[in-house]
């Protein structure tokens, strides 16, 4: 008969003595099981103590947090957090300096525990660190660990960083600002001032008075990446923190040639691969400075203002400029209008009307002058090689400019917020100092070239940008790392490419709806749905690493989860490091019984996902979430690393359950295996050699006959 659910069987240790094995009950008060054990090892004073994970990150055991010890548990019995958090306050206040690294060593490892936390913050504990760093009288690992302490402390958010003294921040820049300095303090210390910034609004001005984005220049040229990547994220919080004044002014620094080469040759091109977090933070720098152009996007243009029709008039000048303007005012109104026109305007008449929706704005006129005065030649044979063909092939310079500008705008996000988790960067993006107006620039001439390969007419501008779309998007998910490499990823997605791409990503849809091969498609569905099963199950198998989201990406910590080889047991486990291959099992201390497993929730319907915020940084976590529901009311929480783990472990726990897989993943994986089932199994009949035989006799014809010619 299996035991009660409300019983666990744990191992407590305690040190010098043997360890004694219970069965706790969870309906008993926590303080009764404590003084149970401290009677088994007569130990008076069971208030002063409490119990502790023995293994992992070792956090104390409290009332709220007991339900997640599972049978097999190894626990330790140690003094309560109250006393531990009052012992470390003195002895790091001791005169011995050994006394004292040990206590701060010591106080850097419990300060991750928020029940330790909550003690010993408020002892004022928080404040006694400050005035240790302000004084400026530690060094090297004793400074280390105290500044470990009070960024773990102050990532509980049991306090607000508005109290923070200036004196303390001054400390923490000038270990930022000095050209020798132990590295973990360094590191530490850009952590702290990236926290500080995103936390609070006064302290964004305190910071930035102390720390430029010069100053930070010489931690992106060194070897360390972790450096590096502080670095960027402090760079980037300054950035997102900015008010509207100072943010261009940033922008200016940022887009300085000598830090975006930094930026390339240091951190992208460097020798190291880049980690998920650097890549990250790249993404979100390049998603703020993208994010710039949001101004002009949605600016309207006045019709009324001389200024801005005077850009217009520029365009027109250079496009047409051996042309003398005529001394008459109708002449040359007319001859504006006729220019206009084989400009590509959709208004000929005041083409400053075309400027009015939002997006793409203005943002669409100055990639235009962008072209016109950068690239002229290119410019000017655009535009005339257009305005000489016939009208139903000419291609609209100006309307086809305002729209690709809105699709550029769409493709890139510009506006929109960093998703928490996206690690979607472009190297080349980071090769130019005027990147997104040379981005525009091939891509103008690409849709141009595109317009061409269609013999496209004003009645299929929509079909032509949807192509143009198509070849962006796919030349962007090759990660080119240059402007010159997009324009060759480009060129090889002609539409003949685009064309074949899409009848090969068909086949499955479009290429067989005749009734025999309908029916031969249910036939082989079921068998290709338990190879795909199979596939799925013996991935889980093998196993997944899963990061832990915290307040400090930076710090990443994992959890390891795989299926046993019977399909009865779900393992999982901490882990120090994100591994390299397969976990063992015996390294995986828990574990659930699929006999145990309730439902497989996804999304805002998880549990962890329901206490974050809807905003945009979370959509792409929310996107990736799926939790384990099992009895006792107990749930096991992931957010996959990416989309496809996402569906692997989604639909592989749907199929353990004896359920339906519904991921994308599974549909395409189904469409695919199937036509190339069909396929082989259509040529197997094409390639039957049948013996000679008389005519045959005529007779009606069958709904099933059918030919299929494959090339």
């Amino acid at each position: 008969m299996p035991p009660p659910a409300d019983i666990v069987k744990v191992a407590i240790e305690w040190p010098g003595a043997n360890a004694q094995l219970i069965e706790m009950d969870q309906k008993r008060p926590l303080s009764s099981i404590i003084r149970e054990v401290c009677d088994g090892w007569s130990l008076s004073g069971s208030e002063q103590f409490a119990l502790r994970y023995a293994d992992g990150p070792q956090l104390y055991i409290t009332e709220q947090s007991r339900g997640e010890i599972k049978n097999g548990t190894i626990l330790r019995l140690a003094i309560s957090p109250a006393r531990a958090a009052r012992q470390l306050l003195e002895r790091i206040q001791s005169h011995g300096i050994d006394a004292r690294l040990e206590a701060l060593k010591e106080l850097a490892k419990l300060s991750a525990d928020p029940t330790f936390a909550t003690e010993f913050i408020n002892m004022e504990g928080i404040g006694t660190l400050a005035r240790l760093v302000e004084s400026g009288t530690h060094f090297g690992e004793m400074l280390a660990f105290t500044l470990t302490a009070f960024l773990e402390l102050m990532d509980h958010g049991i306090v607000s960083w508005d109290l923070i003294s200036l004196s303390f921040i001054k400390q923490i820049a000038g270990y930022v600002n000095q050209p020798m300095v132990d590295v973990s303090i360094l590191q530490r210390s850009l952590a702290i001032l990236e926290s500080m910034v995103l936390n609070s609004h006064s302290l964004y001005h305190r910071v930035a008075q102390e720390i430029t984005v010069g100053q930070l220049i010489g931690h992106l040229q060194v070897s360390n990446q972790e450096i590096q990547t502080y670095a960027i994220a402090l760079i980037n919080a300054l950035f997102l923190k900015a008010p509207e004044d100072r943010r261009q002014e940033m922008a200016s620094s940022l887009a300085q040639k000598h830090l975006r080469s930094i930026i390339l040759n240091h951190v992208i091109r460097g020798n190291r691969p880049i980690k998920a977090e650097m890549a990250h933070q790249l993404y979100v720098l390049q998603v703020l400075t993208f994010n710039l152009l949001e101004e002009r996007m949605m600016t309207k243009m006045d019709p009324n203002d001389q200024a801005q029709r005077d850009i217009i008039f520029e365009l027109r000048r250079i496009a047409f400029d051996g042309e003398n303007d005529p001394t008459g005012t109708e002449k040359r109104k007319a001859m504006y209008t006729k220019d206009y026109k084989m400009l590509g305007f959709t208004n000929h008449v005041n083409p400053a009307m075309d400027f009015t929706q939002t997006p793409p704005g203005m943002l669409a006129l100055d990639n235009m002058l962008y072209l016109a005065k950068v690239h002229q030649d290119t410019y000017i044979r655009i535009v005339l090689e257009n305005s000489s063909r016939e009208d139903k092939h000419e291609c609209p310079f100006g309307r086809c400019a305002i729209e690709l500008t809105r699709m550029l705008c769409e493709i890139l996000q510009v506006g929109e917020l960093p998703n928490e988790g996206c690690n979607d960067y472009h190297p080349m993006f980071f090769t130019h100092d005027r990147a997104w107006e040379e981005f525009f620039c091939v891509c103008i001439q690409l849709l141009n070239k595109t317009w061409k390969e269609m013999r496209a007419t004003a009645e299929d501008f929509n079909k032509v940008m949807q192509v143009v779309r198509e070849q962006i998007t796919r030349a962007l998910a090759m990660k080119p790392s240059s402007l010159d490499q997009l324009k060759n990823k480009l060129r090889s997605l002609n539409y003949s490419e685009i064309l074949r791409l899409r009848q090969s990503e068909r086949m499955s849809q479009d290429d067989f709806q005749s009734p025999p091969i309908i029916e031969l498609r249910e036939r082989i569905q079921p068998e290709i749905l338990e190879l795909i099963k199979q596939q799925r199950l013996n991935r889980l198998c093998e196993g997944s690493c899963f990061r832990k989201l915290g307040n400090r990406r930076r710090q990443e910590k994992f959890w390891f989860c795989r299926l046993s080889l019977n399909h009865k047991v779900l393992h999982y486990g901490d882990l120090d490091e994100s591994p390299q291959g397969e976990v063992p099992f015996e390294l995986l201390s828990d574990k659930i019984p699929v006999s145990d497993i309730k439902s497989v929730v996804t999304g805002k319907d998880c549990p962890h996902m329901k206490e974050k915020s809807a905003l945009k940084q979370n959509k792409e976590v929310l996107e990736l979430a799926f939790s384990v529901l099992y009895d006792p009311d107990e749930t096991l929480n992931f957010v996959a690393p990416n989309k496809y783990e996402y569906c692997i472990w989604t639909d592989g726990l749907c199929a353990l359950l004896g359920r339906e897989m519904g991921s994308d993943l599974t549909r395409s994986d189904l469409d695919t295996l199937i036509s190339m089932e069909m396929k082989l199994r259509l040529l197997d009949l094409e390639n039957i050699t049948i013996p000679e035989a008389p005519p045959p006799v005529p007779k009606e014809p069958s709904s099933y006959n059918f030919t299929y010619n494959y090339s």
